[in-house]
């Protein structure tokens, strides 16, 4: 099956604690069903200091489930992605808009 997001999309938070933040996908799991969004679910990590790297708290972006996302079409509101033909090449496009992303 084809993946509806990908990494480098604008999205926004649907459910839970960071409801209505956009941000950008960094990473996605698709097996696991997860992607790391910029800025969203952020938690504090502490590290121990190395000869490299200074210590402390460090903000982290944890996974978030693609269940809760939406992308952000040209309005810059959330909406379902479709799939088509164009040209003979399969693209994604904005269910509200119909623009392709």
């Amino acid at each position: 099956m084809a993946a509806k997001l990908r990494k480098g999309d604008k999205v926004v938070v649907l459910t839970g604690k960071d409801k209505g933040k956009t941000g950008e996908i960094t990473s996605v799991d698709p097996k696991a069903g997860k992607a790391v969004v910029d800025g969203v679910n952020v938690a504090i990590r502490h590290t121990r200091q190395s000869q490299t790297a200074q210590g402390g708290r460090v903000p982290k972006a944890l996974p978030i489930d693609l269940s809760n996302l939406a992308i952000v079409d040209g309005n810059g509101k959330a909406t379902r992605v479709g799939f088509r033909e164009e040209d003979g090449k399969k693209v994604r496009f904005a269910k509200t808009t119909g623009d392709v992303i």
